[in-house]
């Protein structure tokens, strides 16, 4: 079995002691129109996704995980959505606590995620959908090997204008 964590972070499920940080990131307004949000999540609600995030990926096409520092402390969380076992692929969401960002969590949390993906999953790709104005996630993810692939222009709307979201991939063996 291949552990969730390297010498950085750990992966695990999402736990009811995440709820505040859970509550906290997706009610974050300007994380919205990065998430395509446009009103908040009830913290009912949360605790309702976390006592489901035990179902099978093949059931709900979603998972979850809490990345973990080495203290244990929740930082932020990864997700792989819209998995498609067909055709071996996946999208990719990450969030992090912002005094979390800029210290390699993220890097280290995409590079977990890609052993996870291809090792349980035998996922051949994943993607990112990322704004094209969100340089710091581009840099992160092009760091991680995932080549721009593609512009899906006036893509979504916020702060009053249109803006292009692009598409990144990585293949895996």
């Amino acid at each position: 079995m291949i552990p969730l964590q390297n010498e950085i972070i750990s992966l695990r499920a999402p736990e009811p002691g995440d709820i505040d940080l859970l509550f906290n990131l997706e009610n974050d307004e300007k994380l919205w129109k990065y998430s395509n949000r446009s009103q908040p999540y009830s913290r009912y609600l949360l605790q309702k996704y976390i006592a489901n995030a035990h179902k099978d990926i093949f059931e709900v096409r979603q998972v979850k995980f809490t990345i973990c520092n080495p203290e244990g402390g929740a930082v932020g969380f990864i997700d792989l959505f819209e998995y498609e076992p067909l055709h071996h692929r996946a999208g990719v969401g990450l969030v992090l606590r912002q005094q979390y960002q800029n210290k390699g969590y993220g890097k280290a949390a995409l590079q977990l995620i890609a052993v996870y993906a291809q090792k349980y999953l035998q996922l051949h790709q994943l993607y990112a959908n990322i704004a094209e104005e969100n340089r710091v996630s581009i840099q992160l993810f092009e760091g991680q090997g995932y080549i721009f692939s593609g512009k899906k222009k006036d893509w979504n709307f916020y702060d009053g204008e249109y803006h292009h979201e692009n598409i990144y991939q990585k293949m895996m063996a």
